[in-house]
Protein backbone atom coordinates (compact mmCIF):
# COMPACT_ATOMS: atom_id res chain seq x y z
CA UNK A 1 0.00 0.00 0.00
CA UNK A 2 1.46 3.70 -0.85
CA UNK A 3 0.71 6.36 1.09
CA UNK A 4 0.18 9.58 0.25
CA UNK A 5 1.19 13.04 2.10
CA UNK A 6 -1.74 15.52 1.96
CA UNK A 7 -1.90 18.96 2.41
CA UNK A 8 -5.33 19.81 4.26
CA UNK A 9 -7.38 22.89 4.89
CA UNK A 10 -9.28 23.72 7.85
CA UNK A 11 -12.55 23.52 8.08
CA UNK A 12 -12.54 19.91 6.78
CA UNK A 13 -14.93 19.14 3.96
CA UNK A 14 -16.55 15.86 3.14
CA UNK A 15 -14.80 16.24 0.01
CA UNK A 16 -11.53 16.15 1.88
CA UNK A 17 -12.46 13.64 4.09
CA UNK A 18 -13.13 11.12 1.17
CA UNK A 19 -9.39 11.87 -0.52
CA UNK A 20 -7.89 10.45 3.16
CA UNK A 21 -6.77 6.87 3.96
CA UNK A 22 -5.29 4.90 6.33
CA UNK A 23 -1.30 5.72 6.08
CA UNK A 24 -1.62 8.68 4.70
CA UNK A 25 0.24 11.74 5.84
CA UNK A 26 -1.12 14.42 6.40
CA UNK A 27 -0.24 18.48 7.23
CA UNK A 28 -3.15 20.40 8.66
CA UNK A 29 -3.74 24.49 8.54
CA UNK A 30 -5.85 26.78 9.61
CA UNK A 31 -7.77 26.47 12.64
CA UNK A 32 -7.80 23.82 15.06
CA UNK A 33 -10.04 23.48 18.21
CA UNK A 34 -8.52 21.31 21.23
CA UNK A 35 -10.32 19.62 24.70
CA UNK A 36 -10.15 16.62 26.54
CA UNK A 37 -12.02 14.78 28.22
CA UNK A 38 -13.82 17.44 30.99
CA UNK A 39 -13.86 19.60 28.37
CA UNK A 40 -15.98 16.80 26.30
CA UNK A 41 -17.96 16.55 28.89
CA UNK A 42 -19.20 19.99 29.36
CA UNK A 43 -19.64 20.30 25.69
CA UNK A 44 -21.66 17.46 25.33
CA UNK A 45 -24.46 18.69 28.65
CA UNK A 46 -24.31 21.79 26.42
CA UNK A 47 -25.29 20.21 23.48
CA UNK A 48 -27.87 17.77 25.08
CA UNK A 49 -29.42 20.78 27.26
CA UNK A 50 -29.51 22.15 23.29
CA UNK A 51 -27.40 25.41 24.12
CA UNK A 52 -24.70 27.01 22.50
CA UNK A 53 -21.67 25.77 22.12
CA UNK A 54 -18.24 27.60 22.45
CA UNK A 55 -17.58 27.35 18.97
CA UNK A 56 -19.33 25.64 15.95
CA UNK A 57 -18.30 22.17 15.21
CA UNK A 58 -19.52 22.05 11.53
CA UNK A 59 -15.95 20.47 9.77
CA UNK A 60 -13.94 21.32 12.60
CA UNK A 61 -11.17 19.38 14.03
CA UNK A 62 -10.63 19.01 17.75
CA UNK A 63 -7.45 18.29 18.99
CA UNK A 64 -6.76 16.23 22.26
CA UNK A 65 -4.32 17.86 23.95
CA UNK A 66 -3.37 19.49 27.20
CA UNK A 67 -0.35 21.72 26.63
CA UNK A 68 1.92 23.05 28.46
CA UNK A 69 1.91 26.35 29.40
CA UNK A 70 4.32 28.91 27.08
CA UNK A 71 7.87 29.95 27.95
CA UNK A 72 8.11 33.60 27.09
CA UNK A 73 8.33 34.59 23.43
CA UNK A 74 6.60 31.47 22.69
CA UNK A 75 2.88 30.71 21.71
CA UNK A 76 2.31 27.41 23.31
CA UNK A 77 4.29 25.09 25.58
CA UNK A 78 4.66 21.68 24.42
CA UNK A 79 1.43 19.88 22.98
CA UNK A 80 1.62 16.36 22.93
CA UNK A 81 -1.38 14.32 22.51
CA UNK A 82 -3.70 12.49 24.80
CA UNK A 83 -4.68 9.05 24.89
CA UNK A 84 -8.30 9.64 21.97
CA UNK A 85 -10.44 6.46 24.14
CA UNK A 86 -10.72 9.36 27.21
CA UNK A 87 -13.16 11.03 24.81
CA UNK A 88 -15.07 7.91 23.40
CA UNK A 89 -18.14 8.18 25.23
CA UNK A 90 -18.50 11.97 24.04
CA UNK A 91 -17.30 11.69 20.09
CA UNK A 92 -20.13 9.98 18.90
CA UNK A 93 -22.59 13.05 20.08
CA UNK A 94 -19.79 15.29 19.01
CA UNK A 95 -19.91 13.55 15.63
CA UNK A 96 -23.73 13.84 15.22
CA UNK A 97 -23.56 17.69 16.09
CA UNK A 98 -21.37 18.28 13.29
CA UNK A 99 -17.63 18.08 14.04
CA UNK A 100 -15.39 16.29 11.53
CA UNK A 101 -11.93 15.32 12.63
CA UNK A 102 -10.51 14.36 15.69
CA UNK A 103 -6.51 14.44 16.12
CA UNK A 104 -4.97 11.85 19.19
CA UNK A 105 -3.20 9.05 20.15
CA UNK A 106 -4.07 5.54 20.25
CA UNK A 107 -7.42 3.35 18.62
CA UNK A 108 -11.00 3.57 19.13
CA UNK A 109 -13.77 2.45 20.23
CA UNK A 110 -15.96 0.40 17.71
CA UNK A 111 -18.77 2.59 18.63
CA UNK A 112 -16.67 5.59 17.47
CA UNK A 113 -15.09 3.99 14.41
CA UNK A 114 -19.05 3.33 13.60
CA UNK A 115 -20.17 6.94 13.95
CA UNK A 116 -17.10 8.27 12.19
CA UNK A 117 -18.53 6.00 8.79
CA UNK A 118 -21.96 7.06 9.28
CA UNK A 119 -20.50 10.91 9.73
CA UNK A 120 -18.25 10.94 7.60
CA UNK A 121 -15.12 11.96 9.77
CA UNK A 122 -11.67 10.78 10.43
CA UNK A 123 -9.22 9.82 13.05
CA UNK A 124 -5.99 11.71 13.15
CA UNK A 125 -3.17 9.87 15.39
CA UNK A 126 -0.58 12.32 16.38
CA UNK A 127 3.24 11.29 17.17
CA UNK A 128 3.21 10.89 21.20
CA UNK A 129 6.22 12.33 22.99
CA UNK A 130 6.76 14.47 20.05
CA UNK A 131 4.93 17.18 22.04
CA UNK A 132 7.52 19.77 21.64
CA UNK A 133 8.11 19.70 17.63
CA UNK A 134 3.95 19.63 17.57
CA UNK A 135 4.25 22.64 19.30
CA UNK A 136 6.23 24.37 16.41
CA UNK A 137 3.31 24.38 14.10
CA UNK A 138 0.72 26.31 16.57
CA UNK A 139 1.13 29.88 15.00
CA UNK A 140 -1.78 31.30 17.96
CA UNK A 141 -2.93 29.55 21.18
CA UNK A 142 -6.37 31.06 22.29
CA UNK A 143 -8.34 29.82 25.43
CA UNK A 144 -11.73 29.97 24.02
CA UNK A 145 -13.81 28.20 26.68
CA UNK A 146 -14.00 26.67 30.17
CA UNK A 147 -10.45 28.70 31.43
CA UNK A 148 -11.65 27.10 35.06
CA UNK A 149 -10.06 23.97 33.46
CA UNK A 150 -6.49 24.95 32.97
CA UNK A 151 -4.62 22.57 30.84
CA UNK A 152 -7.81 21.30 30.02
CA UNK A 153 -9.11 24.95 28.71
CA UNK A 154 -10.68 24.64 25.19
CA UNK A 155 -8.81 26.48 22.94
CA UNK A 156 -8.77 27.40 19.18
CA UNK A 157 -5.08 26.93 17.54
CA UNK A 158 -3.88 28.48 14.60
CA UNK A 159 -2.17 25.66 12.96
CA UNK A 160 0.67 25.02 9.91
CA UNK A 161 1.63 22.20 8.57
CA UNK A 162 0.34 20.32 11.77
CA UNK A 163 1.54 16.60 11.29
CA UNK A 164 -0.60 13.47 11.62
CA UNK A 165 -1.51 10.23 9.76
CA UNK A 166 -5.03 9.30 9.40
CA UNK A 167 -5.59 6.37 11.60
CA UNK A 168 -9.45 6.09 10.75
CA UNK A 169 -11.08 6.24 7.56
CA UNK A 170 -14.53 7.40 6.08
CA UNK A 171 -14.58 3.71 4.82
CA UNK A 172 -13.88 1.84 7.82
CA UNK A 173 -9.97 1.76 7.39
CA UNK A 174 -8.30 1.20 11.05
CA UNK A 175 -4.35 1.84 10.63
CA UNK A 176 -4.34 0.09 14.51
CA UNK A 177 -6.49 -3.12 12.93
CA UNK A 178 -3.94 -3.27 10.00
CA UNK A 179 -0.83 -2.56 11.90
CA UNK A 180 -1.83 -5.82 14.36
CA UNK A 181 -2.20 -7.89 11.73
CA UNK A 182 1.02 -7.03 9.93
CA UNK A 183 2.72 -7.71 13.31
CA UNK A 184 0.53 -11.44 13.47
CA UNK A 185 1.23 -11.89 10.47
CA UNK A 186 5.75 -11.73 11.08
CA UNK A 187 7.42 -14.84 11.40
CA UNK A 188 9.24 -14.74 14.57
CA UNK A 189 13.43 -15.05 13.57
CA UNK A 190 14.81 -18.82 14.19
CA UNK A 191 18.26 -17.58 14.91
Amino acid sequence: MEYKTINIKTPLTDEAAAGLRIGDRVRISGVIYTARDAAHKRLVELLDRGERLPFDLGGQIIYYVGPTPARPGEVIGSAGPTTSYRMDAYAPRMLEAGLKGMIGKGARSEEVVRAMIERRAVYFAAIGGAGALIARSIKEATVIAFDDLGAEAVRRFVVEDFPAVVANDIYGGDLYKEGYKKYAAVEPNSD
